[in-house]
């Protein structure tokens, strides 16, 4: 069943507060990302869960430099449920962890045609049974391949969402059900991306650019960088 938020798991600030000054951030956000979209290269919604699977500890610039090459060679779940594991290996060897995503999608893939008729399913506790998708890989799938909202929490969302004082969470369910009680539904999806694209160029994890970050005055992160 779909995990709904709770109070339990909300900061100890003032939820309409909260909502108010995050409600300050979006607007900011908006005006510097104001059309946002996964950066991963794919055609279909299985591709997008693959690619998504393969960027676990990777960056998505280094999947897009293999997927490409990946999908000519294998596409469906029909495909890869049929390939060596070897030659999946190979083909997504520079993602890092190869072995265990390897396994990953090929078992994901099997599981779509033993389950789901090879078709990728749009509800997230569906998604999530499948072989090496967690909430985060199934957010990403349902707003970028069906359009349905979902709070994406990676590192950049979870390290900001932490500096901006919207959570005092440090899991990343927790985090994502905080996140979903201040923003609005409809706004999850580009909510997440817009704070993915402010990680990688803004709000860096060992230096973060306070000096020329466009939401400096909203932010209470303690320990902002000094102009160079």
């Amino acid at each position: 069943m779909k995990a709904e938020p709770t109070k339990q798991t909300l900061s100890n600030l003032n939820t309409s507060e909260l909502r108010r000054r995050t409600d300050k951030i979006r607007k900011k956000l908006r005006s510097v990302y104001p059309e946002v979209k996964t950066a991963l290269y794919h055609r279909h919604p299985f591709e997008l869960l693959v690619a998504t699977i393969l960027s676990a500890q990777c960056t998505d610039k280094q999947v897009n430099q293999v997927t490409p090459k990946l999908f000519e060679r294998l596409s469906t779940p029909a495909e890869f449920a049929a390939a060596r594991l070897s030659d999946i290996e190979k083909l997504i060897r520079s993602t890092g962890f190869y072995h265990n995503k390897a396994r990953n999608i090929q078992k994901c893939a099997r599981a779509l045609l033993e389950k789901h008729d090879g078709a990728v399913p749009n509800r997230l506790d569906e998604l999530v049974k499948l072989p090496g998708v967690g909430r985060k890989t199934a957010n990403v799938v349902l707003g970028a391949a069906f359009g349905i909202p979902g709070m994406v929490v990676d590192t950049h969302v979870g390290r900001i969402s932490q500096r901006l004082g919207l959570t005092v969470n440090k899991d990343p369910v927790k985090i994502e059900l905080d996140l979903m009680q201040i923003v609005p539904r409809k706004a999850w999806n580009d909510f997440s991306l817009q704070l993915i694209y402010f990680g990688r160029q803004f709000c860096m994890a060992r230096r973060p650019d306070c000096p020329h970050c466009p939401i400096r005055r909203l932010c209470p992160y303690p320990n902002k960088t000094a102009a160079q």
